[in-house]
């Protein structure tokens, strides 16, 4: 029964579609500038969202060092039990 229900759900989702398809314009080709960003330069929230970007990317930065000097320490430990 999951099988058939897990088919169904997958065969259903082929079927979605995330965006409408937009025709493109010639004033698309034209367009330099992108509205969201300028928009948040503007406001000063761009330099949050890099803050924020950055904040990320060190955080995963310091867990897969840390994690690799666990690894490093257990591997060391069943070499000397050996």
């Amino acid at each position: 029964m999951k099988k058939w229900i897990i088919l169904l759900l997958m065969a259903w989702s082929l079927q979605a579609s995330a965006q409408e398809k937009i025709e493109i314009t010639s004033e698309d080709y034209q367009n330099s500038g992108v509205e969201m960003a300028d928009a948040m330069r503007a406001d000063g929230k761009i330099y949050v969202l890099v803050g924020i970007i950055c904040i990320v990317f060190a955080g995963i930065t310091v867990y897969v060092i840390q994690t690799n000097r666990r690894v490093s320490r257990l591997e060391k430990l069943l070499e000397s039990q050996e």
